[in-house]
């Protein structure tokens, strides 16, 4: 009689606390300029749970995008109208919303090929903790830099084709646990003269493609084997939403008033702690 082969699944076991946790994580981290990505790998290391893998990170990020939808609701409709109408009539495409979609568009170019170029380096030696802690505090300096050479004179309206090439450009950075997508991104708005306020709201709007390219390229690999399941990734998506509303709303007002400075030393120590943490084995 002949033996039919059993199949074991093998997956990342979460807990709902640990869902819990990572979905907060996610959604307080997306967008400050700090690395939800580097967060989703340390928070575990330090707890000793396992490494979520690149796929929970990217599928959870469907949660925080949906918070930008909704905060920017009214923005993206008007760009989206604006698109729409410079398609058909040549005199709208002078419009600052039409300017905007196309730079959106043509800045999700550069993190989308080499996204794929690199997907499995992304997924397996990029999420090193000495890869993170270094990226940490390098990109920390350089947000520190440009914050203090940035004139913080020009607002959105004023971006050009060169502008939106090179923050598109900065944002392909992000694939690098540790860089922060809204770090690059806010990083090279400052240095290309823009207030700190609207160079994050730019840094927002870009980064919806990307978002959704990477969190349905990764969604089709939940609940396979070596992945986290449906219910714990899901717990940590809606979580997600709420905090990363929260956290969009919070540093606009923040940057409006104030300096990246906290971000920037926040960055570095964390760094620093990690790379001791990973060198001395305390952490994995």
């Amino acid at each position: 009689m002949s033996q039919i082969p059993s199949v074991v699944m093998k997956y990342v076991v979460m807990s709902t606390f640990e869902a819990t946790v990572l979905g907060i994580v996610q959604g307080l981290t997306e967008f400050l300029p700090i690395s939800s990505t580097a967060h989703l790998r340390i928070v575990p290391a330090f707890a000793n749970w396992p490494d979520p893998g690149a796929a929970f990170t990217a599928v959870t990020q469907l949660g925080t995008l949906t918070a930008v939808l909704v905060y920017f609701r009214k923005d993206l409709w008007n760009i989206a109208r604006a698109l729409l109408a410079g398609i058909g009539d040549p005199e709208k495409r002078s419009r600052v919303e039409f300017k905007l979609g196309i730079y959106i568009i043509l800045g999700t170019i550069p993190i989308a090929i080499l996204g794929l170029a690199f997907k499995d380096q992304i997924e397996t030696t990029a999420r090193s903790l000495y890869v993170i802690g270094t990226t940490l505090v390098v990109f920390g300096v350089i947000l520190g830099i440009a914050d203090v050479l940035g004139k913080h004179r020009r607002g959105i309206e004023s971006l050009t084709p060169k502008d939106g090439a090179l923050l598109g450009l900065a944002q392909a950075l992000a694939l690098i646990p540790g860089v922060s997508r809204s770090g690059a991104t806010i990083s090279a708005g400052l240095f290309l003269g823009l207030e700190r306020a609207a160079a994050a709201r730019y840094s927002f709007l870009l980064s919806i493609p990307a978002v959704v390219l990477s969190g349905l390229f990764e969604l089709r690999k939940i609940g396979g084997e070596g992945s986290v399941g449906f219910i714990p990734t899901a717990i940590a998506t809606v979580l997600a939403f709420a905090f990363g509303w929260l956290s969009i709303a919070g540093l606009i007002r923040f940057l409006q008033r104030r300096s990246t400075l906290v971000f920037v030393i926040y960055r570095v120590g964390l760094g620093v702690l990690v790379l001791a943490l990973a060198a001395s084995g305390a952490i994995d």
